[in-house]
């Protein structure tokens, strides 16, 4: 059984997955055992240890041990699998991961997003959900999540065109994502290696650079300067414990994290949603019917044999995950045999496709939570990625609790009593209020009404049998009417959700609060409650840095690139963003005056508006002497914004502070600022979460 030892000596507190970062960045650059990142020890000298171990080899291990190799960090990553798995899991990246949560890490990140976007099925065949009654059956509806709502014309809110974000939506499975990361990792010197690769012994173990697959975080303990990690391996069928020391945990080991169970923290939120068998499997001559017939990224199938949510992670080489709602005691997971699951796809599919290979089933419960906290143990235990919150699988959101909180309010609308994916079309068509169906939910649940679920799915399949649910039948068409408004209205599943993705504003952490008159995030979201899920860009703080597309000046470089670009991707740096104005570039020469006393890496953005020449921009130079740090650019609008700052809802007055994650830090107008030098000391006493200010 995994154990903790010395846990609760530690002082325990939540705090936003920003202000942990500069927490643990302070603590970093001032405890002791960090004054070289080559480690120290225990003083036990058969102990290794790293600076940083990160437990989990999923997505956001990965990509975390890539950064920190990047800048300079020393880690390993613990995984108790002994192969990754090629079960597909999550397979929709929204625009905000493509860019990266921290250092824009997809697009800068060895040109990830570039092999993501290449290697993407064609959006073609993935823009749609397909409600119906079978795949080869009655279409009950459909959604295109690529168009404006609205329009019938070919306008993407995926924003293919580039206008709100540098990157677009990505359609791509999870372990697909898992081997381009590795050959990232391969590229800088990881190496992949099973406990028979480097044997029992600890001494002289070199732990750097690694991923030591088949060993499961069992133990924790905390030291005086860091985390005593017992990761247990099977080495010849015998169960053994090597011991690892490291400064700093990170868990990123899923929705059943154990590093977040051996640090005592609890989770919140509602349990056991559903419970769904996932069945992953091939068939070509699915793949072909349906790119030909029907594309689609989702279909919800509902008919009187069987009800399921087909997702088609690749049609063109006919891969697909089905998922099952099931209910025990009556259902049971060891009821759905390889036998038993071609069944169901046969009658989900309406016809008996020739090629049909089920690789593997697996169980699933859903839950929506959040951790209590995300950082234990002295604030040496960090939780990341799924370990720190589960949810619904709508909307692709990926780090937050608001992205938790937003996931059940999207599932809010369909009853937990069958499949949450699409069920408001059974709703529909039974013609119930959603209220009533959730009440008849909770109250079997409270009552052990064990038979209720199954009896309500059957009476739900019977509705939606081609009997009842057709065009000839007057009730069928008028429930069939009010189905299609459903959907044309964008209130069934979502697949984007940009207001709270790119839109999502943080208003406590690494940033100067805004004044109390400014209207908060929720305020903000209530305000354009009609249009929810349009992003609008916004330069308030704690909002994220709005795209627009830049020309470097004095270059002969006529290539274009993003605002996101002026956010360094190669170390954590601040970048400033000024106009040519005599008091912004004071403010910048203040600016750039301080961090260098601190040792904080911080470059100036001055940008020009379209059509400026380089003989007119040679003022940066003069007036940021002797700096060299300091980039200009100028503008490239599109219509309908004539400039950048027009686009902030700003003037171009205004000078703007972006932390290393692209997120606006501090905003406040030139001419306001009386002494520039104790406005600076200020700002970064805030920003970063000193406990007494800059002198």
């Amino acid at each position: 059984m995994p154990s903790i030892a010395g846990a609760g000596g530690g002082c325990l507190f939540s705090v936003n997955g920003t202000a942990a970062y500069w927490r643990s960045r302070r603590l970093l650059l001032q405890r002791p055992l960090f004054s070289s990142l080559a480690g120290g020890g225990t003083g036990d000298d058969a102990t290794p240890h790293l600076p940083v171990v990160i437990v989990g080899a999923g997505p956001v291990g990965l990509v975390l041990s890539f950064l920190l190799t990047k800048f300079g960090i020393k880690c390993a990553v613990l995984e108790k699998n002994v192969e990754f798995t090629r079960h597909p899991r999550a397979h929709f990246i929204n625009n905000r991961t493509m860019e990266g949560c921290y250092e824009q890490i997809f697009r800068k990140l060895d040109g990830l997003a570039g092999d993501i976007e290449r290697s993407q099925p064609p959006v073609d065949l993935w823009r749609k959900f397909v409600y119906c009654t079978s795949l080869s059956g009655s279409i009950l509806g459909s959604v295109d999540h690529m168009k404006q709502e609205g329009r019938s014309d070919d306008c993407f809110v995926a924003d293919f065109e580039k206008i709100i974000s540098p990157i677009s939506v990505a359609h791509f499975s999870q372990h697909k994502l898992v081997d381009l990361l590795l050959k990232k990792l391969d590229g800088i010197g990881f190496q992949t290696c099973l406990p028979g690769d480097i044997g029992s012994s600890t001494r002289d173990l070199v732990l750097e650079k690694k991923i030591l697959m088949g060993h499961e975080c069992s133990s924790v303990q905390l030291t005086d300067n860091g985390i005593l990690i017992g990761a247990s391996f099977n080495e010849a069928g015998r169960m053994q414990e090597r011991k690892i020391h490291c400064g700093f945990l990170l868990g990123a080991d899923g929705a059943r994290s154990t590093v977040r169970e051996l640090a005592g923290i609890h989770m919140k939120g509602q349990r056991d949603l559903q419970k769904l068998v996932s069945v992953h499997f091939r068939s070509n001559d699915l793949g072909k019917y349906l790119s030909r017939e029907r594309p689609g990224m989702l279909f919800f199938i509902f008919n009187p044999d069987a009800i399921g949510v087909l997702v088609a992670h690749d049609l063109e080489h006919g891969e697909f995950v089905l998922q099952i709602p099931f209910y025990p005691p009556q259902q049971m997971f060891e009821d759905f045999s390889t036998k038993v699951c071609e069944e169901i796809i046969v009658k989900l599919v309406g016809w008996e496709p020739s090629d049909v290979q089920v690789l593997d089933i697996k169980p699933w419960v859903m839950h929506a939570e959040v951790a209590e906290k995300y950082i234990g143990c002295d604030n040496r235990i960090i939780l990341v990625g799924d370990a720190a919150h589960r949810f619904p699988p709508a909307g692709g959101f990926v780090s937050k609790a608001v992205h938790v909180r937003m996931s059940i309010c999207r599932n809010e609308y369909w009853c937990p009593g069958c499949t949450q994916f699409g069920l408001e079309i059974v709703l529909t068509a039974q013609w119930l209020p959603f209220s009533i169906q959730n009440l008849v939910w909770k109250t079997s649940k409270q009552q052990c009404l064990f038979l209720q679920p199954l009896v309500l799915t059957q009476q739900l399949q019977i509705q939606v049998s081609d009997y009842i649910l057709n065009e000839k039948n007057p009730l069928g068409s008028l429930r069939l009417a009010r189905l299609r408004s459903i959907l044309d209205e964008g209130k069934s599943l979502q697949l984007q959700f940009p207001a709270e993705d790119l839109g999502f504003r943080y208003e406590l952490g690494a940033l100067v609060a805004e004044d109390c008159a400014e209207t908060t995030y929720e305020e903000e979201k209530q305000k354009h409650s009609k249009r929810s899920r349009e992003y609008i860009p916004s330069a308030k703080a704690g909002s994220r840095l709005p795209h627009m597309l830049m020309r470097a000046l004095y270059t002969s470089n006529e290539g274009v690139f993003s605002t996101l670009d002026l956010v360094s991707g190669d170390k954590p740096e601040f970048a400033l963003i000024i106009a040519p104005l005599k008091e912004s570039y004071e403010l910048a020469r203040a600016m750039l005056k301080i961090a260098d006393e601190l040792k904080l890496p911080t470059k100036i953005c001055v940008i020009w508006p379209q059509g400026s020449v380089d003989a007119k921009v040679k003022g940066s130079r003069s007036e940021l002497t002797p700096w060299t740090n300091y980039v200009d650019v100028e503008e490239v609008p599109r219509a309908p914004v004539n400039s950048w700052w027009e686009m902030c809802q700003i003037t171009s007055k205004s000078v703007i502070l972006v932390r290393p994650d692209a997120h606006i830090a501090w905003k406040t107008q030139s001419d306001r600022v009386t002494d520039a030098d104790s406005e600076v000391r200020r700002v970064f006493s805030e920003v970063l979460c000193l406990t007494s200010p800059i002198q």
